[in-house]
């Protein structure tokens, strides 16, 4: 309808422009035109080009239907037959020429109307020296155009009916092409909206690009609404596992101690100790997921500020400290102080998250590395074991809530599942870089960036070795960088 509304305003308005005012148009354009051609001939004739201004007045004659007559005195220059035609103009131009150089005027101009035929005819004439010696006369006929207005009116009225069918055509063509993707995106919509996460919106290669562009988008909302849901079962079916077994450790210890070690204080110790380790773990859990809601809900504020990444790397490694008498090898390598700017307990949170995975995970070596480098304007922090590594195609997966690879089963006693989540909400908080790298076998580095502090000079050429980060080449980081979204 918007379409055919448009089209039939487009056609009035030619009717109004071509029927109504083509008349008062045509007389202000051929007065104009004439004048035109007057002033191009007066100034031809002052710069004393006789050529040019016969070939113009010949010209304007055979083209536009315009009489041109040059008198000097009583002689007439151009053209060289008199015509009787325009008579009784010339006289009244004559006239009127006289009068208005009395009154201090070069030329004069007028419309005649012949009173038997009603035709009009415009005048203009003009001196051509100080002497009012030399007179120029351009006449042209205003004719009626009655005949021509009718005759286009009978043919807008074909052009009316072949634009108003063909616009009937294509409205509903492009009605059709364009409605018909759309309720089929609407009614594979009503099924995702009933709860069928995972449907496929069918996307039209052929249709416009902004309806398979929807059908794109909504393609990835479904796929993004069943991961969710699949998640959200994970998530469930994950959180009332690691809920139950510390709640069935702790009645089964309590039942214990009531029917069997109630009255031996050893017994009686060990069990209750067990219910502490379990509440304790219970407690870690809860407090983990409210942290990681409160992260993921944007209600946690940062307190950034520049702060020393080497102490803080320390005042973590240093409790750990105590696993050397176990054959553990943590070592810190970092060349000077660096003051970066971050919030100093959150990154102290990544970084002791980060250690004790490396702790569980190190291998038959138990070797740690906590390697700080300098690169350009950041600070490149990683945490490297020999551990038995991820494997490639569960390495992404790692950031999730609960995820556990393959290779890395082992349930801690302690912790919640949910430390690599927090981390990658911690770190995205701070709009930081940071991901994972691991072989199978070989071990794993986790890694992240921060600003310092101070902005450096900056590194010109190429990064010295000793400064690149270990096990990362700068080819392979775009593709490994965890972004969340």
């Amino acid at each position: 309808m918007y379409f055919l509304g448009f089209t039939a305003i487009l056609l009035i308005l030619i009717w109004f422009l071509q029927i109504f005012f083509l008349n008062n148009y045509y007389e202000e354009m051929k007065i104009r035109r004439t004048q035109e051609s007057a002033n191009q001939l007066v100034q031809l004739y002052q710069a004393d080009n006789r050529d040019g201004f016969t070939t113009l007045a010949n010209q304007i004659t055979e083209d536009n239907d315009v009489y041109v007559r040059l008198d000097a005195g009583d002689k007439m220059l151009y053209p060289s037959i008199e015509t009787l035609a325009y008579g009784n103009e010339i006289a009244d131009a004559r006239n009127g020429l006289k009068t208005a150089a009395g009154n201090g005027k070069d030329s004069y101009t007028f419309t005649e109307v012949n009173e038997l035929n009603q035709k009009r005819t415009y005048v203009f004439a003009t001196y051509l020296d100080d002497n009012n010696y030399t007179t120029l006369y351009v006449i042209t006929p205003l004719y009626p155009i009655r005949s021509t207005v009718a005759i286009l009116q009978n043919q807008f009225l074909y052009i009316f009916a072949i634009a108003l069918g063909l616009a009937i055509l294509l409205a509903y063509w492009l009605t059709a092409r364009m409605t018909r993707p759309i309720r089929r995106i609407t009614a594979t919509a009503k099924k995702m909206a009933e709860g069928e996460y995972g449907t496929v919106f069918e996307v039209d290669q052929k249709g416009f690009s902004e309806i398979r562009e929807l059908s794109e988008t909504l393609n990835q909302t479904s796929y993004e609404l069943s991961k969710a849901e699949a998640l959200q079962k994970d998530l469930l079916a994950n959180v009332s596992h690691d809920l139950r077994t510390p709640l069935t450790m702790i009645r089964s210890y309590a039942e214990m101690i009531r029917d069997i070690s109630g009255d031996k204080p050893e017994k009686r110790n060990a069990h209750v100790q067990v219910i502490i380790d379990e509440a304790n773990r219970l407690n870690t859990l809860v407090n983990d997921m409210m942290v990681l809601s409160q992260m993921q809900a944007g209600t946690m504020e940062l307190n950034i500020a520049p702060f020393d990444i080497l102490a803080a790397t320390e005042s973590i490694a240093n409790p750990y400290r105590l696993l050397e008498a176990n054959g553990y090898d943590i070592r810190i390598e970092c060349k000077e102080n660096y003051m970066v700017v971050g919030d100093e307990d959150k990154i102290k949170q990544v970084i002791s998250n980060f250690l004790t995975n490396a702790i569980k995970y190190c291998g038959a070596d138990k070797q740690i590395l906590l390697n700080i480098r300098r690169w350009n304007n950041k600070i490149h922090f990683e945490v490297v074991d020999h551990g038995a590594g991820i494997k490639p195609d569960e390495l992404a997966h790692i950031w999730e809530r609960y995820y556990k690879s393959s290779t890395n089963h082992v349930r801690a006693t302690k912790g919640s599942g949910l430390g690599l989540s927090i981390v990658s909400e911690i770190l995205t908080l701070h709009k930081a870089r940071f991901g994972a790298e691991s072989k199978v076998g070989k071990g794993t580095t986790f890694w992240f960036e921060l600003p310092l502090a101070e902005e450096p000079e900056p590194v010109v050429g190429k990064v010295p070795r000793d400064t690149r980060p270990i096990n990362i080449h700068p080819d392979d980081r775009k593709r490994r960088i965890h972004k969340r979204g």
